[in-house]
């Protein structure tokens, strides 16, 4: 169980504002700013490359901490500097052939279908969306009946941008598993927000970033790569530090997932990141969606009592993101009204998950994301802004 008061109390900006924009960016703790914070300051006082010698016991540990949340090894882990670099490093090492199929959901994020479709053009190889089930999700059954011996990866966004729903990310890896299809999960707005499980899940690579439901610092990401697809993928660039120069004409590539990673990086992002995995590990990755999905299923409840506001959330399970639209108003406005009352919320638009929102007719929806450390109290004072509005 949550202690959400002790969580309001390590995260000083909820003084500040009611934060309900945690898929966009979480409110990070005091522990994770101070070590943010305090390596910069390391850095100004002894220098970058002294202070990242001290530190590199502490950046190390990360990889274990990552592997623990994720349930994997060290070695599969890779740091990188978002979710967006993570799955591209993953993605673009994949070495497409002529006639191969990518198989996605409706509910793909803009970045990720764009990467199809320049692969597409690219090599020669079909994207095709599995069309979802009565309840909006992905359909299981429909993923089946179209798999054959020409589907090269199957590639899914775990938790869309725009919405609540959570796709049956399981379901998918059993059937990329008995297929030996390649599985690559976007989960970006998963991990830290509910368990993550890359053994029951049975993808073969997810990417992630820090900056939202993990509460890390911007500019930090994790990728994992299954030990046993390793030499299956050719990473897009290589430098000194995700291969060694062995003779003139030869290098070898790093044996892990560390082979996507680049030499340079923020050492104080990482820093943070450490920090940030282990407060999501000792809070408990079962008990924070417990409280997400708690508050997530109260403020749907008080939204639909709200006059002229529709709910547009789907799927069997429903997370900790809420969207809705409300009748004549126009969604970046209620944002700026929200935001002059210090109530942080994002808009999601069409373009950002195309197939999705023209299949449901929307054109932009107004974002509510918790976490946590939000409160009832927070929910309540939300909507009341909202019926302000509305009349």
């Amino acid at each position: 169980m949550i202690d959400l008061a002790r969580a309001r109390e390590l995260t000083p900006g909820t003084a500040n504002t009611v934060h309900l924009n945690n898929a966009g960016a979480s409110l990070p703790s005091t522990p994770v700013l101070e070590a943010t914070v305090g390596h910069l300051r390391l850095e100004g006082e002894i220098g970058g490359y002294e202070a990242a010698a001290r530190a590199a016991e502490r950046v190390e540990a990360a990889y274990g901490s990552a592997a623990r949340l994720l349930n994997c090894s060290p070695d599969e882990i890779a740091i990188v500097d978002s979710a967006t670099r993570a799955w591209d490093l993953a993605f673009y090492a994949i070495p497409f052939r002529p006639g191969d199929r990518i198989l996605t959901s409706k509910a793909e994020y803009a970045s990720n279908f764009i990467a199809y479709l320049q692969v597409a053009r690219r090599h020669g190889v079909s994207v095709e969306v599995v069309p979802n089930d009565g309840l909006g999700q992905l359909s299981v059954d429909a993923l089946r009946a179209m798999m054959d011996e020409r589907v090269r990866l199957i590639s899914v966004t775990h938790i869309p941008t725009n919405g609540g729903l959570v796709n049956p990310a399981a379901e998918i890896g059993k059937i990329a598993a008995e297929a030996g299809v390649l599985y690559l999960l976007d989960a970006c707005q998963s991990v830290g927000q509910i368990p993550v499980d890359v053994e029951q899940i049975r993808c073969d690579i997810l990417s992630t970033t820090g900056r939202k439901y993990l509460r890390a610092p911007r500019g930090t990401g994790l990728l994992y790569v299954r030990r046993s697809v390793l030499d299956q993928l050719d990473p897009p660039f290589l430098d000194l530090r995700s291969a060694r120069w062995t003779a003139p004409d030869r290098f070898e590539i790093q044996p892990g997932a560390r082979r996507f990673e680049n030499w340079e990086y923020g050492v104080a992002g990482r820093v943070g990141l450490a920090t940030a995995i282990e407060e999501t590990l000792a809070w408990g990755p079962e008990d924070i969606r417990d409280r997400v999905y708690l508050l997530g299923d109260t403020l749907r409840e008080r939204l639909a009592a709200i006059p002229g506001c529709t709910v547009r959330d789907v799927g069997a399970e429903r997370c900790g993101i809420v969207t809705f639209t409300l009748d004549g108003v126009a969604a970046e406005t209620i944002k700026e009204y929200l935001a002059e009352r210090r109530i942080n919320v994002s808009v999601s638009r069409a373009p950002s998950t195309l197939l999705d929102m023209t299949d449901r007719d929307i054109s932009e929806l107004v974002r509510a994301s918790v976490h946590y450390y939000n409160s009832e109290e927070e929910l309540a004072r939300f909507c009341e802004e909202l019926t302000r509005l509305r009349t």
